[in-house]
């Protein structure tokens, strides 16, 4: 749930069907005239990477809402309603739900602002983008701080492998289309099994699974408020400040990410979120703190690599593909400090160095 600048009020609101267009007025009307809102000024504000997309129209003060179109067919509501409310009694700046109709799909939010966390960074001046990091860490701790168990579904064994094989799923087979043979799917099968061990090894927190300066909107104060955060779940410690650091849209020299990510690990230590006693020992050493990150940052890199894949072939959306060299690097960059991670090393270079059979311009991913 990205929200680039407002588009122009004459930027024309498509609708899939006349159905959920008419649906869409029905319950918009009685709202508008109760709040005072100008649905002549409805305009598109973004599309995310799910079939839910966002719409901006203005209040007669100046102001202005924001209104989620998610299909009942196609998104399910509930979970942003269940950790919207999590977020918010936890002090975090999240949208502020003014109307929902379940039936439907459709739901009114405050408007957090137009410009992302990510339109203000410049990868080449780390030192401009410093305070932004450090707010983010702010907002990280509170959230983690607030954790209890049986609320969000469990980040476990299961799901972290389903993740996973998006990558062999997606990337290789259907992008790359590549064939394993049984030594590279043994390579591979190794490889998991040695990822999901380490991340389950950490201390479990909430988990936004997605907490990175693209889903953080720049606010008329100056601070930062949390979109995006729909898929939370209660899982490893190390998730979502490897989201951060090791983003899917921004890269970052590694002085600068550990600068980040030890000042992260000193505030845990601080609000209790590490434990200092627990089996890892990661409260009381980074280096192994930091270790875990890698490994969890690892995860994920091959998870999105997969689902930006599939949000090409299967969604028709290439710009996420797009990114995919950012994901590999970040894989081999991890593959190539551990011994255990060698193999999965070579087998991403053998991939890398075929030739794509695809005929998708994203140049050599």
């Amino acid at each position: 749930m990205s929200l680039p600048p407002s588009l122009p009020p004459a930027a024309a609101v498509a609708w899939p069907d006349a159905s959920r267009h008419a649906a869409f007025n029905a319950w918009l009307a009685p709202i508008a005239s109760a709040q005072q809102l100008l649905p002549a000024s409805l305009r598109p504000a973004s599309a995310d990477a799910s079939f839910r997309r966002y719409l901006r129209l203005d209040a007669q003060d100046g102001s202005s809402r924001i209104v989620m179109d998610a299909p009942p067919d196609k998104e399910d509501c509930r979970p942003f309603v269940h950790v919207q409310g999590l977020m918010q009694a936890a002090g975090l700046p999240v949208p502020q739900i003014h109307a929902w109709d379940e039936a439907h799909g459709f739901m009114l939010l405050s408007d957090l602002g137009a410009q992302t966390a990510i339109e203000r960074l410049d990868s080449s001046n780390p030192a401009a983008a410093h305070a932004w990091y450090l707010r983010a860490v702010d907002l990280l701790i509170d959230w983690q701080r607030a954790s209890r168990p049986g609320v969000l579904p469990p980040y476990d064994d299961a799901l972290l492998r389903r993740e996973l094989q998006l990558f062999p799923d997606w990337y290789i087979a259907r992008h790359r289309q590549v064939s394993l043979n049984d030594a590279q799917q043994a390579t591979l099968a190794k490889a998991f099994d040695t990822i999901v061990a380490q991340n389950l090894a950490a201390p479990s927190v909430y988990v936004h699974r997605d907490f990175m300066m693209r889903n953080l909107m720049v606010r008329a104060d100056g601070g930062l408020g949390v979109l995006d955060f729909q898929d939370a779940v209660f899982g490893p410690v190390t998730y979502d400040i490897a989201s951060l650091m090791r983003d899917a849209f921004i890269s970052w020299e590694e002085d600068f990410v550990i600068d980040i990510t030890v000042r992260y690990w000193e505030k845990a230590r601080k609000a209790g979120i590490l434990g200092a006693n627990s089996a890892s020992g990661w409260g009381a050493d980074f280096g192994e703190f930091y270790r875990a990150v890698d490994w969890m940052a690892l995860q994920r890199h091959l998870k999105v690599a997969g689902i930006f894949a599939r949000l090409t072939l299967r969604d028709g959306k290439p710009k996420y593909l797009a990114d995919a060299p950012r994901f590999i690097a970040y894989i081999r960059q991890t593959a190539s400090r551990y011994r255990e991670l060698s193999p999965l090393l070579r087998l991403v270079d053998e991939l890398e160095g075929t030739q794509a059979a695809m005929g998708y311009a994203f140049g050599r991913v």
